[in-house]
């Protein structure tokens, strides 16, 4: 299906979680966000039904669509009741026949397990930090410092705190029992690049365009336990990283690093099996971009990374969404070819609207991208 097909002919279905659990301000947040979504794209011409998912029972929830006229707009994170359930939500929704939004049932649990993601990215040659994983409290010889210690299987942030980053043995095994104790899973442990770090959203599948890359913006804080994006700088206001943390948009880098910087995210977004569109979280140290983390179905709120990273491309919130419902829909065989994942073959480096970019600023909106009670990837 050509991009510039008619809007108006490719009705939605924009589902998301709504957990009864939640209180009533994460209930409203979701809401409005949702709401939001929906507006901008229905301003851009497609038909649009918001459907949120209170229950497990997403089938039911999906009987009155027919997967031959309709895309899913995939932002439900979860069932309700039903904790790292993202990739069972694109499995019914694979079974049930839809053509939906965003990656499908494998890569997104890759994203819930980082041990798997981390073989990916090596036997890709993909850049990443150094890494162990960990079932016991014990430092087993590692000997490079600082470095990071993250729950396993968690995303979001979830569990990372200025005390995740360890500078000795007695830290580590700390900090790993920590993990152990309070997740109740295997902890990872990572060097930890204390360098520049960038938020690259891409979109596309044959091929793959770069967005303006953020960059996150560490300059106010000096000791390295802090010049990192923890669980509080996205989701509580009002904290020291919440507020001290600062995001670069475009990112201020050469022709030949962004060239180079594409290059490793277009790989890993390709290797993980991102779909649509994705982001893919960065550093660099010693001029090499180490991958931190693949984020398929990246967060898309309006004040998120990708939404401003396209409105800087020149892209409307709707015009973005209604370009990542399109990609979807060439999968769908009324109005796509049957295809529509990525390829397998060399990626094709594009920049999207890399000649009209300003000079880089701190953006008015834009936070570390997150969500508690939000809709969408990471």
């Amino acid at each position: 299906m050509p991009l510039d097909i008619d809007p108006r002919k490719v009705p939605i279905v924009l589902l998301y979680n709504l957990d009864p659990s939640w209180t009533s301000r994460e209930k409203e947040e979701v809401t409005l966000l949702s709401s939001q979504l929906g507006q901008a794209v229905s301003q851009v011409g497609h038909p649009v039904v918001l459907v949120p998912v209170s229950d497990s029972d997403l089938e039911a929830t999906l009987r009155p669509f027919n997967p031959s006229s309709h895309i899913v707009f995939n932002w439900c994170e979860n069932l309700p009741a039903t904790p790292r359930s993202e990739s069972l939500v694109a499995q019914i929704l694979e079974s049930l026949g839809f053509a939906f939004t965003g990656a499908g049932e494998r890569a997104l649990t890759l994203a819930q397990d980082k041990r798997a993601m981390k073989e990916i990215l090596s036997k890709a040659g993909i850049p990443t930090p150094a890494w162990r994983l960990y079932n016991q409290p014990q430092a087993d010889g590692w000997n490079q410092f600082p470095a990071i210690v993250k729950a396993a299987n968690e995303h979001s942030s979830e569990g990372l705190t200025r005390e995740s980053v360890v500078m000795n043995e007695k830290e580590l095994s700390a900090r790993v029992a920590y993990v152990l104790k309070t997740y109740d899973q295997p902890a990872l442990l990572e060097d930890f690049i204390d360098g520049r770090e960038f938020h690259v959203s891409l979109w596309g599948n044959g091929t793959i365009d770069m967005l303006p890359p953020v960059e996150m913006d560490f300059s106010q804080f000096k000791d390295v336990h802090d010049r990192l994006c923890t669980y509080e700088s996205k989701f509580v206001p009002g904290s020291a990283h919440y507020e001290g943390i600062h995001t670069l948009i475009p990112a201020p880098l050469d022709p030949e690093d962004l060239y180079t910087l594409n290059q490793v995210c277009q790989a890993a977004y390709r290797a993980i099996g991102c779909r649509d569109y994705g982001r893919i979280d960065v550093r660099i140290r010693d001029g090499i971009f180490h991958v931190l983390d693949v984020n398929p179905n990246t967060d898309i709120s309006a004040d998120a990374s990708m939404a401003c990273a396209a409105e800087l491309a020149g892209y409307s919130y709707g015009e973005t969404g209604s370009r990542i419902v399109r990609l979807a829909a060439n999968r769908h065989p009324a109005w796509g070819r049957g295809s529509g994942d990525i390829g397998s073959g060399l990626p094709t480096i594009t920049i999207e609207g890399g000649e009209s970019w300003e000079k880089s600023s701190t953006h008015p909106r834009l936070k570390s991208s997150g969500k508690r009670g939000r809709p969408g990837g990471p």
